[in-house]
């Protein structure tokens, strides 16, 4: 909620600015998938398009949704939500803009087009309506002439990237008359509502991260050409080698469309006449001839690359064919690209001789020196340059993170020698703050206390809007350090610590966040000192992903100090159980060997030592259960991915709070085994209590689908409709807020009186009868042909444990008993050679096998 006064004839926003409903103009694929995203929300959106000729005139809206359905990557959370945008025609439908609060104008990119169409929709906009162009790069300015002055201060750029739902960064472009309350509002509103990092930029050519960006691309061919570089090697050098998307530069170019980046560049040629850099500012002729040709990139099946058969060619443009693209790093470059210290790195490539590191120094140089000159007459300050790029274009750091990191009065110093002996592309000099700046901080653009800003030739602060006050740790730059809280504990494994309030916080440190052995110890005393201590626990990790699941390479090992005791061994199990585990440990102790030495585990799980396994899931299931059932809410701070056991650490804390882009999934399956930290005696148990007529089946078969398909929730609102996230867990739509948001729901349910839920000690399950029936079904999918006969028995499994095991349909059982069977199932299905092989191969290409 916003409250925006305003002095301005016409009034502004006397009401606070919530966003009830929204409108997009123009049904391409921008506009479309804007709508989408208001979509996911949960922000009613009209979707305007021309009416379409003969009996329905909302024919190409509704076929622009439909299209919405079928894209990849999904622009919507949920499918289902395609159906919540209302088509509209700027012919029958123009009153309906009266109930809009904010109005995304996203037609094509024509001045002309965009000016009848504010003209047109004006009179009908009420009068606390925010109108916004989503222009790449037109004038905010020479657009805003066109509407009526009563709406000039409620007008601006807002510049979303392309995929909408997936690219963090929206650039905010004020018009010289846009009230400077409704530019806070509408920041904060894109931050918070749909989870935006946003960067004011100024009304030049293609704003920031375009005008950047495709000086880097510019730059990029320009070098290539120099240094007779092929296209697919120069995308290998200006890849992750150098921190930057696997689309490097080439790949990037023909993802986004040949047509539109010379669009771009054409845009910086008419408006940038007295830049410096203007003669590069033009479309090479190879490109040029691609395009007249149609080989547009990716959209057209052909572009700088193109597919033939399984390989992959890409273009020879002084012969105008397609080679195989087969071209290799020189093993000393490479070598170099691989060094840590950035200073070290930078160094070195200037001063080797072989043309892949000249060309990779050139390409840095040139970059740093166009950002310096540039910067003044673009952004604010050097900070919102840099956040342009690494959220626009995907780059690790952005150009002055990388030239002060490598040192910046040495990288000036070596730019300025090289613009001596004419190797740069513009003879204009570094300004003069670049050498103020050295010599003030010692370090560069970016400090502690902010960053550069030309404007007033000083450090300028992080915005102090309200909205980032939620951002408990923003995305930091090279410059700024940042302190997690206090320590509480800390282990080779996890460290616990609090920010000074009656919340415990717990954040893994394995890489991607896996859970071994260490990490369950850790946790164990963690839960034990948060109960002693604070009122709350949440997990949260300063990185992404959530967790990757648990790591069994690990599954033994012992903490380097003593941080708390091992768990005691489980009681022996009922005759049932025992049966059960001494057919698992018999089923072939040769082929667990040989898996063991595959799995580089040969340790833990050859023979006399598989009890050890069962010693670790047993201890994970302790964990997942005292999550559960401990005295103060446990919540789960979700982000990126959660699979396997990080799914089901999250499925038993008290809450989960979710980022929208959360992948969560049981996977198991997936690699030939079942959940065994508690994932399917919690479907188990959510199927019985959800049950219609007390009978759990028809709740459990959608379950035991999710489970045995190994299906993963691509948004947290499918994790929603899939039962991985309850209906109370809450979804959050910034990444940066997740923490902020966790700890108020752990505080909503302190201010509860919260008690533990109750232990389940009386599941209704579907027994042997349900299991059967599940099985049944396999077959005919295992008749067909659709799975193998070890996807049969891993579903097999999977049912016996979810269905309560070979006992009478409707019998009662308490979490122990699904448990139990859990960890049995699991062994069993580590002791088969083929459960063996695809965790083998999935360790090996990282990808699933199918035997």
């Amino acid at each position: 909620m916003f409250v925006l006064k305003s002095d301005h004839a016409g009034g502004i926003l006397s009401n606070p600015f919530i966003v009830r409903k929204a409108a997009v103009l123009g049904a391409g694929v921008m506009g479309a998938q804007i709508a989408a995203h208001l979509i996911n929300a949960n922000i009613e959106t009209l979707l305007f398009e021309l009416p379409a000729e003969g009996e329905q005139p909302d024919a190409n809206v509704l076929k622009a949704i439909g299209k919405l359905k079928k894209q990849e990557p999904a622009p919507l959370s949920v499918i289902e939500r395609a159906n919540c945008i209302e088509p509209a025609n700027y012919e029958q439908h123009l009153e309906k803009l009266g109930d809009c609060d904010l109005v995304i104008e996203a037609i094509a990119e024509r001045l002309d087009l965009k000016s009848a169409l504010y003209e047109k929709i004006a009179p009908y906009l009420n009068d606390q309506a925010i109108l916004v162009s989503n222009t790449s790069g037109l004038s905010i300015n020479r657009l805003a002439a066109a509407v009526p002055e009563t709406l000039r201060p409620r007008f601006c750029g807002v510049h979303f990237f392309n995929p909408p739902r997936y690219m963090y960064l929206v650039e905010l472009i004020p018009d010289q008359q846009s009230d400077p309350q409704v530019l806070d509002a509408l920041e904060s509103f894109l931050v918070t509502s749909l989870g935006k990092g946003v960067v004011r930029a100024k009304d030049t050519p293609n704003f920031i991260a375009n005008r950047i960006g495709v000086f880097s691309i510019l730059a990029t061919m320009h070098h290539a050409r120099q240094y007779n570089l092929g296209f697919d090697l120069v995308d290998k050098l200006t890849g992750t080698l150098i921190g930057r998307p696997k689309s490097a530069t080439f790949r990037t170019a023909d993802l986004v469309g040949l047509d539109i980046l010379a669009h771009v560049v054409q845009t910086m040629r008419d408006g940038l006449a007295e830049d410096p850099w203007h003669s590069y500012y033009t479309v090479p002729e190879w490109l040029q001839r691609l395009i007249e040709q149609g080989a547009l990139g990716q959209k057209s099946g052909k572009g700088i690359y193109q597919k033939q058969g399984k390989d992959i060619h890409v273009l020879d443009p002084d012969t105008n064919t397609y080679q195989l693209a087969q071209s290799e790093v020189n093993s000393e470059v490479e070598a170099l690209l691989k060094e840590k210290d950035p200073a070290v790195r930078l160094a070195s490539l200037r001063e080797h001789p072989h043309l892949q590191a000249q060309f990779l120094w050139a390409i840095h140089r040139d970059l740093f020196h166009y950002c310096a000159v540039q910067l003044a007459s673009i952004a604010d300050n050097a900070r919102d340059l840099d956040f342009a790029i690494r959220w626009g274009f995907g780059w690790q750091h952005g150009p002055f993170e990388i030239w002060q990191a490598a040192g910046w009065n040495t990288v000036a110093d070596w730019i300025e020698a090289d613009r001596a002996e004419g190797k740069t592309m513009a003879e204009t000099p570094l300004p003069a703050w670049v050498r103020t700046v050295g010599q003030d901080t010692a370090q560069g653009v970016h400090t502690q206390q902010g960053s550069y800003a030309p404007a007033v030739d000083n450090m300028q602060p992080r915005s102090q809007l309200p909205v980032y006050q939620r951002q408990l740790f923003p995305d930091r730059l090279v410059g700024e350090t940042t302190t997690y809280g206090e320590t509480i504990l800390e282990t080779d494994a996890l460290r616990m610590w609090h920010t000074g309030d009656q919340i415990a916080i717990v954040s893994f440190k394995t890489k991607k966040h896996t859970i071994d052995n260490l990490v369950l110890q850790g946790m164990q005393q963690a839960i034990a000192e948060a109960e002693r201590y604070f009122r709350a626990l949440v997990i949260w990790q300063t990185e992404p992903p959530f967790s990757l699941g648990a790591n069994l390479k690990k599954a033994t090992e012992r903490p380097k100090t003593e941080v708390s005791s091992a768990p005691p061994a489980p009681p022996p199990p009922p005759s049932f159980f025992e049966k059960l585990f001494k057919r698992a440990r018999k089923a072939t102790e040769a082929a667990v060997l040989q898996a063991a030495r595959s799995l580089d585990m040969a340790d833990k799980l050859m023979a006399g030592k598989l009890a050890e396994v069962e010693v670790m899931i047993a201890h994970f299931q302790q964990i997942s259960q005292q999550l559960r059932y401990s005295v103060i809410p446990t919540v789960a701070a979700v982000d990126n991915m959660a699979l396997g056991g990080g799914c089901e650490f999250v499925m038993h804390c008290d809450r989960a709070v979710a980022t929208l882009e959360t992948y969560i999934g049981l996977v198991e399956a997936g690699v030939g085994l079942l959940p065994a930290g508690g994932g399917c005696k919690e479907f188990a148990l959510r199927a019985a209590r959800n049950a219609p007529d007390g009978d759990p089946f028809p709740m459990l078969k959608h379950h035991f689908q999710t489970v045995a398909m190994a299906q993963l929730a691509k948004s947290a609102e499918q994790a929603k409709a899939l039962h991985y996230l309850k209906p109370a867990d809450v979804i959050v739509m910034n990444r940066l807020e997740l923490l902020h948001v966790a700890k108020t729901q752990a505080q909503a349910l302190i201010e509860t009186g919260y008690r533990p839920p109750l232990r389940a000690r009386e599941i209704v399950v579907a027994g042997a009868t349900g299991a059967a029936t599940l099985k049944g079904n396999m077959v005919n999918l295992l008749e067909g042909g659709f799975i193998s006969e070890h996807d049969y028995l891993i579903g097999s499994k999977i049912a016996d444990v979810m269905c309560g095991g070979d006992i009478v349909a409707g019998s009662r059982v308490d979490e122990e008993w699904l448990l139990k069977l859990e960890r049995a199932a699991f062994i069993e299905l580590l002791a088969t050679e083929k459960t063996q092989e695809r965790i083998a191969n999935t360790l090996k290409t990282g990808k699933p096998l199918r035997n």
